[in-house]
């Protein structure tokens, strides 16, 4: 029975699967899901380009400096000895690496590793700002908006709009000039 029941149905469910799979094609090729799939792609290509600038080629020469002794990815403070931390390191004077102290359970801030994340952050920016301006100089189109706050609503619009998207009042200051019906 339940076989004869499949078979009177199989049309219908396979229609339905043919229309979920042809709606899902149309989606995953539209235009707007593709250009954010490549610029997501790119993006995370582009990050890792900046953190290695930043890890393999600007901190190293900085750690060089007498005062660092090592790497800014292992800078840390102990906040709170491991269990261990007197049966492990008997003669020293506490944890040499960070692995070393997490290893042992104790609680470290790790100020290095929040350094590496700034300067990564900071290289990601200044890079990301340069190509918009290549890109602008190349195309003339500008992707930095320069933006000016509405004197009525207080939000920012562009500087070249003539009224406020938010609230239509004049920007070039036709509401403030008096006029005269006669």
């Amino acid at each position: 029975m339940s076989h004869e029941s499949f078979l009177e149905h199989a049309p219908s469910v396979f229609r339905k699967a043919k229309s979920v799979w042809s709606d899902f094609i149309d989606f995953v090729a539209s235009d707007n899901v593709l250009q954010v799939a490549v610029g997501l792609i790119i993006a995370n290509g582009f990050t890792k380009v900046v953190q290695s600038l930043v890890s393999d080629i600007l901190l190293p020469p900085i750690a060089l400096l007498p005062f660092i002794n090592r790497n800014f990815e292992e800078k840390f403070v102990v906040l709170r000895k491991g269990p261990h931390a007197n049966q492990t390191l008997p003669h020293s004077a506490g944890y040499n690496t960070l692995d070393q102290a997490a290893a042992d359970g104790a609680v470290v801030l790790a100020y290095g590793q929040f350094i590496t994340n700034v300067a990564n952050f900071l290289a990601l920016g200044v890079f990301l700002y340069l190509i918009a301006r290549v890109y602008a100089v190349f195309t003339h189109k500008t992707i930095i908006s320069h933006t000016v706050r509405c004197a009525y609503c207080r939000k920012y619009v562009s500087e070249k709009a003539k009224r406020c998207f938010n609230c239509t009042s004049w920007l070039d200051g036709r509401e403030e000039r008096e006029t005269s019906a006669l």
